[in-house]
């Protein structure tokens, strides 16, 4: 042996800290070892044998008493091809034209039928702004009031066009 080499601490000079740490965890493990342990959560659903409604009220049979009563009132407008037409009925709801439906008339007698969607062009000239029902027209209705439309705004160009005087030239006024 070496007398110069440094001696190991005695065991009185050994620090206590880790030997208390390992305590501590030892005492930690055990609690929770002995912790009883949780009963497993079971949730039963009930099970229905019944439909559970939609969340969107639906309509099994169309009550077409509101039509009825709106149609009786702003029907002027409705532009009929073979006695029939189709219009689009404003919801409150939904706030928007939602409900489509095709009416046949036969003399004075109108008859209603749900559709999926409306399948003529919407008429847009000669309703007012703010009624409750939506019109529709034939195709061939549609296009003809486009064309005689398109010739009337061309002869108010042609009419102011002519109207208006050539430009005159300065310095010539007068000769």
């Amino acid at each position: 042996m070496n007398p110069a080499a440094p001696k190991p601490p005695s065991l009185s000079q050994l620090s206590k800290t880790p030997s208390w740490i390992s305590i501590g965890f030892l005492l930690g493990a055990l609690f929770v070892w002995l912790l009883p342990s949780p009963e497993p959560i079971v949730i039963e659903v009930p099970v229905k044998s019944e439909v559970v409604p939609p969340l969107v009220a639906t309509r099994t049979q169309p009550d077409f008493s509101e039509l009825e009563a709106v149609f009786a009132l702003w029907n002027k407008p409705a532009v009929w091809a073979n006695d029939l037409t189709e219009v689009a009925l404003w919801d409150i709801e939904a706030k928007q034209y939602s409900r489509f439906y095709e009416v046949r008339r036969s003399g004075e007698q109108f008859y209603y039928r749900s559709i999926f969607r409306l399948t003529r062009p919407i008429l847009t000239h000669g309703v007012e702004a703010n009624a409750p029902l939506l019109f529709t027209e034939p195709d061939a209705r549609r296009q003809e009031w486009l064309q005689q439309h398109d010739e009337t705004n061309w002869k108010a160009i042609t009419d102011s066009i002519q109207k208006i005087s050539p430009p005159v030239k300065p310095g010539i006024e007068g000769k």
